[in-house]
């Protein structure tokens, strides 16, 4: 493998150094995909800069608010944050989170916050170091043909 790189100060920057930063890519990719798949950032709906806006730091409240429930999972029950599940996180506060709202101030919201805390760090990812995944999709989400001209010559086009 070639990594190209402007650190070229082999003291202040090892060869070691450059590829574990580049092995980390892969994690910050991951990072990134349960921003957007995960929360369904994929598309944003807005239709203004400023509600767009919102959307964004909406998405970004909601994954730092499940980060943190994650961190607290780990630190409590001494497993590495990294191997947590986000998606298996989001899936167990769903299930969760209408219960502690329904008990909400009584021991029982306690004990099952207690217990959603348990079941998220009991819920690891495989270690899968050095992971390699194709960036191509299964299959395209709609049947439907793509817009590739404009919509009035496609309504001609479908008329005549």
């Amino acid at each position: 493998m070639i990594v190209a790189t402007t650190l070229l100060d082999p003291t202040a920057y090892p060869v070691a150094s450059i590829a574990a930063l580049y092995g980390d890519r892969w994690t910050v990719e991951l990072l990134l995909r349960d921003v957007k798949t995960t929360l369904h950032m994929d598309v944003l709906r807005g239709k203004s800069a400023d509600v767009v806006r919102k959307e964004i730091a909406m998405h970004f409240l909601a994954y730092n608010l499940i980060r943190a429930l994650m961190w607290q999972a780990a630190a409590e029950r001494g497993q590495p944050l990294h191997r947590l599940s986000f998606a298996g996180t989001m899936q167990r506060f769903d299930v969760v989170a209408p219960y502690l709202w329904l008990f909400a101030g009584t021991p029982k919201a306690a004990l099952l916050y207690q217990l959603l805390v348990s079941w998220i760090a009991c819920d690891r990812v495989p270690h899968r170091p050095h992971r390699l995944e194709p960036r191509v999709l299964k299959r395209r989400p709609k049947p439907y043909k793509l817009l590739n001209r404009p919509r009035n010559e496609m309504r001609k086009a479908l008329l005549g």
